[in-house]
């Protein structure tokens, strides 16, 4: 696998704190809200402050240039895209107010008075550019592929905007709804973006402080959010507060204080956080995802090694060290509510946990053990260098070291690294320097994992671990020649061939819960601030 460039990092999202490839890909969750602040029991605030935590530094600010979950945060509250998802899956009007696909063709009509945050217009030519840029492979946009097809074009004619489309693309508005908008001087130049915002979106970047705080200031007159929302709602904070806090306890103790009004936990702070009876989100994501580097140069390029590394691992007992008892079993690539494609793909496909058949599978390989207990072919070690989040906390370091226990009596010397979020990504896509990663990337339609399942390695493509698995492909043009749900049966065996190759292998599923003191909101993907109401 070809090494990826600079301009490629943090081009996916890891679930820790938000919806991964959202890709948090965003549109990745619904919410639903229960607790002592829930609905419309506390009287709204006019004028506050909005404080939510963020578990690591977005790094690049530029919307179309990362797909990680935090900086898919920070473009929901000052970007907006041409339609927005529901939380039941539903396409509505965002700054288009109406639409129609037809075959491959996609024009969308643009509102009117639409104003970018230096009071500009927003213009359907504009959108076009917006479109035209992600959609060229040249510029290397992670959400090309993602959320829009490589070669897609646009044109305009006064409002209205034209997308032609490369080939199939049965859930493109889906997609749409997942691509940031970019006012003119943005667009001029993109290296401004990377520190402060230029979009449409309901606030403005008013004071960046990396690994810090990011604060954002309300529009005023804006009106064209999802479904026709308005920052002129009783209760949306006057400004919002990112704050960067790594660590889930600390985190857990603002909370509680009353020193932040929302935060994202997937670890044991949970508990006392339920038991405050806060308001709360739950949102259903991957939280185990295994992935293998194809590359020539790793051991895990051999499918054998990969298969003998997946019969060795006890998913089941992983499972329950990473989510504290709380997680489930795997059923899918794509679980993040609306979900596009319902049924269970992964279950059935994965191996099953079995080390003496994994160390014959090794044998057969011409992988013998020596003296040392590790294996050797050709002269060469059987050595792997093993990466995982540290956002995951104690849990997260505790299940590293258990996998990396089993694999160890399978003959398999380790080299394991915890690393920040932004840091693993900048691994896993800048330097090659990886032969396994724990990456859960979460996303509620199929065809938004092509690019990271198929297609050019990085840094042409989003395919960080170099997989080209001849099924996959073949079911994917299958699920892609009908339309939206029909192809589901093809999605979903494209996925169980990742399984069976050990390709992919996905293990625990969780519920996700962002709680929120002082505040209520919504989820759709990440937290959508014209959702927001600050209460007493």
């Amino acid at each position: 696998m070809r090494r990826p460039t600079a301009h490629r990092r943090r081009n996916l999202g890891l679930l820790a704190g938000g919806c991964a490839v959202t890709v948090a890909i965003a549109g990745c969750s619904s919410s639903s809200g229960s607790g002592e602040n829930a609905g419309k029991s506390g009287k709204v605030v006019d004028g506050a402050t909005f404080s939510m935590a963020l578990n690591s530094d977005p790094g690049n600010l530029d919307p179309q240039g990362s797909a990680a979950n935090n900086v898919l945060q920070i473009a929901a509250l000052a970007y907006d895209s041409l339609v927005s998802t529901s939380a039941k899956g539903r396409i509505q009007p965002q700054l288009a107010s109406k639409w129609k696909v037809s075959g491959r063709t996609v024009s969308l009509t643009l509102n009117s008075g639409i104003t970018c945050s230096d009071g500009s217009a927003f213009t359907a030519a504009q959108a076009a550019d917006n479109i035209n840029y992600v959609g060229n492979p040249k510029n290397k946009s992670p959400l090309v592929g993602a959320f829009l097809p490589a070669g897609a074009t646009a044109k305009s004619a006064g409002s209205t905007v034209t997308i032609t489309l490369p080939g199939p693309a049965p859930f493109i508005l889906n997609g749409l709804a997942s691509v940031p908008m970019v006012c003119a001087k943005g667009m001029a130049n993109r290296k401004s973006l990377a520190k402060s915002t230029d979009g449409t979106g309901p606030y403005q970047l008013d004071r960046a402080q990396p690994n810090s705080s990011y604060v954002f200031s309300k529009r005023s007159g804006y009106t064209w959010g999802p479904a026709g929302a308005k920052t002129a709602t009783s209760g949306m904070p006057a400004k919002i507060d990112l704050k960067v806090i790594t660590n889930e306890t600390t985190a857990a103790n603002l909370m509680l204080s009353g020193q932040l009004n929302a935060g994202t936990f997937i670890g044991p702070d949970i508990t006392r956080l339920q038991a405050a009876k806060l308001y709360s989100v739950s949102t259903a994501t991957i939280i185990g995802e295994t992935w293998y580097n194809h590359a020539a140069s790793s051991p895990t390029s051999d499918p054998k090694v990969r298969q003998a590394l997946s019969m060795a691992t006890d998913n089941k007992q992983l499972q329950k060290v990473l989510t504290s008892g709380r997680g489930s079993g795997p059923t899918s690539f794509a679980v993040a509510p609306p979900v596009a494609c319902r049924g269970n793909s992964v279950s059935a496909a994965l191996p099953k946990f079995d080390l003496a058949k994994a160390k014959s599978l090794l044998e057969a390989d011409g992988w013998v053990a020596g003296s040392d207990g590790y294996r050797r072919k050709g002269g060469k070690q059987l050595s792997v260098r093993f990466l995982y989040s540290t956002t995951f906390g104690t849990a997260g370091s505790s299940a590293a070291e258990l996998t990396a226990a089993q694999w160890k009596k399978l003959g398999v010397k380790v080299s394991m690294k915890g690393q920040e979020t932004t840091t693993l990504l900048s691994t896993i896509f800048s330097t090659g320097n990886w032969d396994i990663g724990w990456v859960p990337l979460n996303v509620n339609s199929p065809d938004q994992l092509i690019g990271f399942m198929s297609g050019p390695s990085a840094p042409k493509g989003n395919n960080f671990a170099g997989i080209d698995n001849a099924t996959y492909r073949a079911e994917v043009a299958k699920a892609q020649s009908m339309s939206g749900a029909a192809g589901c049966k093809h999605w979903l065996s494209a996925e169980s061939s990742l399984v069976k190759a050990a390709d992919v292998i996905p293990w625990a599923n969780q519920k996700r819960l962002t709680f929120g003191k002082g505040a209520t909101f919504e989820l759709i993907g990440v937290l959508q601030p014209t959702s927001i109401r600050m209460v007493s």
